[in-house]
């Protein structure tokens, strides 16, 4: 799935949150509501217009951005470890 196509932003739309593409529903509105356990089905009832494929593009972009992330930390815990290790004596 690429979410590139179904996700995003827009500095005049939900404060320029990630939303999907032609509605003003937010990404972290979907994730919170998988999260709180809301079965997809309902999602889609909540929010006629998005479809089985945005939910799954919303899950796709929390995904990427977890890995975005974790390359970054580990970056600058390579580029800091010594730093780590002073602080840690």
């Amino acid at each position: 799935m690429d979410w590139r196509k179904r996700i995003s932003t827009d500095p005049n739309i939900c404060q320029g949150q990630a939303c999907i593409s032609g509605t003003r529903v937010m990404v972290s509105v979907i994730l919170d509501n998988l999260a709180a356990g809301v079965p997809v089905e309902e999602i889609l009832q909540s929010y006629p217009a998005l479809t089985r494929d945005d939910v799954e593009a919303a899950t796709s972009y929390a995904a990427e951005l977890d890995h975005q992330w974790r390359r970054s930390y580990q970056r600058i815990a390579a580029r800091h470890r010594e730093s780590f290790k002073k602080l840690a004596e």
